[in-house]
């Protein structure tokens, strides 16, 4: 199983982040006015309210933009890896990675969809159960 370094889990993003252990995209709402926010914050920056729910995307998307990062090599990483900007179909945007495609094949709007991948944590992390992997979203060329 191939090893990552842990998010920041804060009271803004659990949600996010068990959404994902339960293969689950799940996009933070405005209660109040029902603008979706990506990526998370307490305070919607459209009617400042407080009050919010979560939305699960669907998944699909197309990507945005993309680099492969090269220098200086992270440790953990497995190379060449892709970091995409995905623009979902819900209206926001998210940062995550391509998988199941070569480098070269990679477009601005080529469509995309999600998956879920499983991976070693490399220190422990309060947020995730002793022996539990973690959990991220990934995504791949639409089938």
């Amino acid at each position: 199983m191939v090893m990552r370094l842990p998010p920041t889990v804060s009271p803004d993003t659990e949600f996010f982040w068990n959404g994902l252990r339960n293969h689950t995209l799940l996009i933070q709402r405005c209660v109040d006015c029902g603008q979706l926010r990506q990526p998370p914050r307490p305070m919607c920056p459209h009617c400042t309210s407080l009050q919010w729910d979560t939305v699960a995307a669907s998944g699909r998307g197309t990507v945005h933009s993309y680099v492969m990062p090269q220098y200086p090599p992270m440790p953990f990483m497995e190379y060449p890896y892709i970091v995409a900007l995905v623009d979902l179909e819900e209206g926001v945007r998210l940062v995550s990675n391509l998988i199941d495609i070569a480098p070269d094949a990679v477009e601005v709007g080529m469509p995309v969809e999600v998956c879920y991948v499983t991976f070693s944590v490399v220190s422990p992390v309060a947020s995730l159960a002793q022996g539990e992997g973690l959990v991220l979203h990934q995504f791949h060329p639409a089938s």
